[in-house]
């Protein structure tokens, strides 16, 4: 028997109409259909953005969830009023400008059946250039349980968007935080309270199941001063917690930091060298 999921998207106003049209019709043309889809806008959207969620409230009556935030409290604070008030207990994660693969969730929630013990299940992504077709790289995550532990250590090993997880474990772990404290890392941040916190057991599906729209601009956001101070102190909470030793924090958190104060230019040629795989 299908198991029933809920979606689970925050938009905001920045984000384009025709991306999040695509994102929102790739997950009601899985061969798995969820039977609940939460929408949280995130602040006052444009007049374009609410026609295209209004078109497809009115096109599935009784399928969207709709929890609107009065001003813009970021990804994470938004994804925890959405997992709070999802009325499943699978939730499917999907970013408001990407794109998945029919099969995506079907094959997410048959290994759920397979094994109970199970609380997320991600996949590789391929990173795409306008087009979904247009594909300039994959980024590849260790498979099983043991590996993602072990990598999560130094660098995150579950990519955020493709993840089907369970409520009631990212409950357990303490749900997104209300602050974005750890603002671009609000995933790994849950992501190692599921797995070292809590002991949630994970797995990652060695194919593309997802396509994640990037750009320039992708590469920029992750550099910075600014960016590089969020990851030494990101990964320094890691380390007084215990989830990484002195040695992890020093390759992954000095050395990322160091990456993000490099021209844009060289730090693309860095990720799609060093963090990604064609």
């Amino acid at each position: 028997m299908a198991e029933n999921y809920s979606v689970l998207m925050a938009v905001y106003y920045r984000e384009k109409p025709q991306y999040l049209k695509i994102a929102i019709q790739s997950m009601l043309n899985q061969t798995e259909s969820p039977n609940e889809f939460i929408i949280v806008k995130d602040g006052p959207l444009s007049e374009e953005l609410d026609s295209v969620i209004n078109g497809f409230v009115k096109k599935y009556p009784g399928l969207f969830t709709l929890i609107v935030n009065k001003t813009n409290m970021g990804l994470g604070p938004a994804l925890r009023k959405g997992v709070e008030q999802a009325r499943n207990e699978y939730i499917a994660r999907m970013d408001s400008d990407d794109y998945s693969v029919p099969e995506r969730c079907e094959k997410q929630l048959k290994l759920f059946q397979e094994d109970c013990k199970l609380g997320m299940v991600g996949s590789y992504e391929a990173e795409f250039i306008n087009t979904k077709e247009n594909i300039v790289a994959v980024h590849k995550v260790p498979e099983q349980d043991e590996e993602i532990r072990k990598f999560m250590r130094r660098r995150c090993a579950i990519l955020h968007p493709t993840v089907v997880f369970k409520k009631n474990d990212v409950i357990r772990a303490g749900n997104y935080q209300e602050e974005s404290i750890f603002a671009e890392y609000e995933d790994y941040d849950l992501f190692a309270r599921m797995i070292f916190d809590t002991n949630v057991k994970c797995y990652n599906i060695q194919e593309s199941l997802y396509h994640i729209r990037t750009s320039d601009d992708f590469y920029e956001r992750r550099g910075g001063l600014a960016y590089a101070k969020t990851v030494l102190r990101f990964k320094w909470n890691l380390f007084i917690k215990h989830d990484m030793l002195f040695l992890d924090f020093c390759i992954s958190g000095v050395g990322q930091a160091f990456v993000c104060i490099l021209p844009n230019k060289l730090r693309k040629i860095i990720y799609k060298i060093f963090l990604r795989g064609e």
